[in-house]
């Protein structure tokens, strides 16, 4: 397997976490009417390269994304075009009810600049210490490769584990009978 070809590929002992994302709860600050997140990050949609999420009045956009589990998140990959693919990506970890008024009030808990690689499905690594219990997570993508106007994400994908968690609460009731 070439070099190239293993960058796209699931980090070793991470796994694809869509299946874990509460899909009610995602949303995406402007993004085009018929480009939207759904086609970024959802699969099948996804994989279709004709299928792109937009952004609509400028090239920013502000995604936000719920889990149904405590997850650990390790990377992100996220794909674009070479011109109009996101550059300066901020993630916040369980950040919820951000807008563009008030996403520069906290600090990211990481910031990753894409290159040409990372657009082509190359992970970024993120600080894995910032990432430990994680119930959502807000991607802001403050500009793109070329300063222009839109913004086009073709896919994202976040790796990383479960948290195998224990309701406390039910080990509380169980003692007290």
């Amino acid at each position: 397997m070439s070099a190239e070809s293993a960058s796209s590929t699931i980090p070793k002992g991470q796994v694809d976490l869509m299946d874990f994302i509460d899909w009610s709860g995602v949303e995406c600050l402007n993004q085009s009417g018929s480009n939207t997140i759904v086609n970024a990050l959802k699969q099948g949609y996804r994989e279709d390269e004709g299928l792109n999420l937009v952004s609509d009045a400028d090239e920013q956009l502000l995604i936000y994304i719920p889990f149904n589990q405590v997850i650990k998140l390790h990377s992100i990959a996220i794909k674009g075009p070479e011109e109009e693919g996101p550059k300066t990506v901020k993630l916040f970890s369980n950040k919820e009810h951000m807008g563009f008024s008030n996403v520069n009030d906290y600090p990211p808990s990481d910031t990753a600049v894409l290159s040409e690689e990372n657009l082509k499905g190359k992970p970024v690594i993120l600080k894995y210490v910032k990432f430990q219990n994680v119930r959502s997570v807000t991607i802001f993508i403050e500009d793109n490769q070329l300063d222009g106007e839109t913004t086009k994400v073709q896919k994202i994908v976040l790796y990383g584990t479960t948290v195998e968690t224990t309701d406390m609460k039910g080990l509380k009731k169980i003692e007290d009978h």
